[in-house]
């Protein structure tokens, strides 16, 4: 009887109406971080579901994998943790629960809120296998023209870039570990590019190596959404979610990159700066304006946003980033022109989200994602396994702080246009 007692005297305490209001809560979070958004947005997005079903409080710790929520109501409350296991980008899922949020009002039931959330997590991703390897395709050989890689470098990056995301995005949906992934997907991007640059140097005998476009065969690897919404979450004093973010991100580079070493140190590929292209100025600026354009909408549709969320977020990029490069080459400072870009993303994604009824990080994250300087993390590794500690430290303090300034600007344009961030509360 003891122990029969015992339960009545807990299901009085908690009652099941606050269980499943409690649970409900807990799975739009868990929708929400397996979606990619940073921890402030998870807590934001349940706060506000927590609002519609009538509870008085909802407090959650978020880190990169896991949720720990609880849920007030009157003198009860109750405790629940969860975890995420699968942690990848999906801006259409991200939009989907945005929207379904932001239509809540007070006096939402559980019903309704929960076949909202059975319609979104069953929703289908927008492009198969084949479509997304071909988005990273054309990111990542807008990429390679960016890197002063000529018509066949981007061509070989076109291929072999396709090759690698296709393996990587199958690999993963059998849910393979997610580093192992990375190397698999890695070198077989490389020795793809390096077959396609040697077959033809044996055809053409050009005597070539085409360098050029080596690092940005592998570019689609670089975790920018993970680096950016790291860098967020810190700006936003969240350390244990920042920080396991950015830990994720850099566990991400150097697995890809110590493939990439690998294999260049078995053929004798060395990270040597391309020399710029030898055209007409004018003609450069627009080549470089169209490669901005294609770089950012390819990895915006890879992260399987929607067709207008993915122009928004490719016309913005583009304008963002011809004006680092710009403002680079008349002799500023590379991070402090990283930083102004991502003022520009900011302010103008502030301007262009909500008229496009999209979430703001949807188009931010891509527009930036661009800047994100991958190729020098990779030469830094290189280095680093070659001995060269110097040029590793450098090389790596370099990458590094262009992060930071793409956060900090981000984090600026925040503040100027949402109070949110702009004070604590």
């Amino acid at each position: 009887m003891g122990p029969m007692k015992n339960n009545g005297a807990e299901d009085a305490l908690e009652p099941v109406d606050l269980i499943r209001r409690s649970g409900t809560i807990l799975r739009i979070g868990k929708l929400s971080l397996s979606a990619g958004t940073g921890s402030y947005r998870v807590k934001a997005t349940m706060a506000r579901v927590a609002h519609a079903l009538g509870l008085d409080r909802h407090a959650a710790h978020v880190t990169l994998t896991e949720i720990t929520a609880t849920s007030h109501r009157g003198p009860i409350f109750r405790t629940e943790v969860t975890e995420v296991r699968s942690v990848g980008i999906n801006a259409d899922r991200l939009m989907e629960i945005e929207r379904t949020v932001s239509r809540l009002t007070p006096g939402a039931t559980v019903t309704a809120v929960e076949a909202e959330l059975d319609r979104i997590e069953t929703k289908p991703l927008l492009y198969g296998p084949a479509l997304n390897a071909l988005w990273a395709a054309i990111a990542c050989a807008a990429f390679a023209f960016l890197n002063n890689g000529g018509v066949i470098e981007c061509l070989g990056v076109l291929v072999a870039a396709g090759a690698g995301q296709w393996l990587r995005r199958n690999l993963m949906h059998r849910r393979l570990n997610q580093f192992g992934v990375t190397m698999l997907a890695a070198t077989t991007a490389c020795m793809v590019y390096l077959g396609l640059m040697l077959g033809l140097d044996a055809i053409a005998s050009t005597g070539q190596g085409h360098e050029a476009g080596y690092v940005s065969a592998v570019l689609f690897l670089v975790p920018g959404f993970a680096l950016v919404t790291g860098a967020l979450d810190l700006a936003k004093l969240d350390y244990s979610a920042g920080v396991a973010r950015l830990t994720y991100a850099v566990m991400i580079l150097m697995s890809a990159a110590l493939a990439v070493w690998g294999v260049s140190a078995l053929v004798g590929v060395t990270p040597d700066a391309a020399a710029p292209l030898d055209l007409d100025p004018v003609l450069v600026l627009f080549l470089r304006a169209l490669a901005s354009f294609l770089g950012v909408l390819g990895f915006a549709l890879m992260f399987n946003s929607p067709g207008r969320m993915a122009l928004g977020a490719a016309t913005i990029g583009m304008v963002a980033n011809v004006v680092r490069i710009e403002l680079v080459e008349r002799g500023m400072v590379v991070q402090a022109a990283a930083a102004i870009a991502a003022v520009i993303v900011g302010l103008a994604t502030a301007y262009v989200a909500p008229r496009l009824d999209v979430p703001r990080i949807t188009i931010s994250v891509p527009a930036v994602v661009i800047m994100v300087p991958g190729v020098v993390a990779y030469r830094a590794v290189y280095f680093l396994n070659s001995g060269d500690t110097t040029q590793a430290m450098a090389q790596a303090v370099q990458a590094g702080l262009v992060v930071i300034a793409l956060a900090i600007g981000l984090a600026i344009s925040r503040m100027l246009t949402d109070e949110v961030w702009m004070y604590e509360r």
